[in-house]
């Protein structure tokens, strides 16, 4: 990733993908099963469906739990707001109108596999990036490049362990 200089009202984005041997019914299979989530991240701790929810649906909320060295422990509530079966997979964090952060799964047929890619968007509601902005605002740009940057070695790895996972 690049010195954008983006500020968080830029809402600036990360995406990352990777081609993967495996169907794409497979891999779909992976990317919306939230329970596997926390064990292929480091910063993810949990995750649980709410309300009922058991699966993937438009307007199905749940819970994640994370912690990060710098920023401690929390908690957020996500809402999928983009859900075409077999093909895209998205959620808002927290206010889906105005949501901390928005992400997304695409799943493609590419080549006789799938092409795979993980998408994200800072902002541009509050998050506990935010926080950070506020001590120190003359470093803003720097904290928002190096949590994209945390966020876009992140997602390579994840999408590395689907690959894994969706090839054995």
């Amino acid at each position: 990733m690049e010195w954008t200089g983006a500020r968080y009202a830029d809402t600036p984005t990360v995406e990352v993908s990777t081609w993967v041997g495996a169907a794409p019914e497979r891999v779909w299979g992976l990317v919306t099963d939230i329970r596997l989530m926390p064990e292929l991240s480091d910063e993810l701790q949990s995750i649980e469906w709410l309300d009922g929810a058991t699966a993937p649906a438009l307007g199905a909320k749940f819970l994640g739990r994370s912690k990060h060295d710098a920023m401690g422990e929390w908690a957020t509530t996500s809402q999928v707001t983009e859900y075409e079966p077999g093909h895209v997979f998205g959620w808002a964090v927290e206010d889906p109108e105005h949501p901390s952060a928005r992400w997304r799964f695409r799943v493609q047929p590419e080549a006789g596999g799938t092409r795979l890619s993980e998408w994200m968007q800072l902002g541009p509601g509050r998050s506990g990036l935010s926080f950070a902005i506020d001590r120190m605002p003359d470093k803003e740009q720097k904290i928002v490049f190096v949590r994209l940057r945390e966020f876009e070695r992140n997602m390579t790895a994840t999408l590395e362990q689907l690959k894994s996972l969706a090839e054995s």
